[in-house]
């Protein structure tokens, strides 16, 4: 079983923005983000992923695809660029 940190792009308690009201119907990030959560099977990383009894949680590969696809989709293909431009 795979060991995952939780999702917090819906938490509003530390951040005073809600991530999942901040993208619009319509736009790409909104299509990519249904698209990923709602037709995308993403079981077969759940087998890369034994970490549920030691180690650290790893960050959920929803996530992780979500960040890569969009950096792609806006011309980014160096993952530490990527870091730069959505961790800032």
């Amino acid at each position: 079983m795979a060991n995952y940190k939780p999702d917090l792009s819906c938490q509003n308690k530390f951040i005073p923005i809600n991530f999942a009201e901040q993208i619009l119907p319509g736009t790409f990030e909104y299509a990519l983000c249904y698209i990923v959560e709602n037709k995308l099977d993403l079981t077969g990383f759940d087998a890369w992923y034994n970490n549920d009894k030691t180690g650290a949680a790893a960050y959920s590969p929803s996530v992780m695809l979500k960040i890569i696809l969009l950096g792609y989709a806006h011309g980014l293909i160096s993952s530490r660029r990527m870091k730069t431009i959505f961790c800032s």
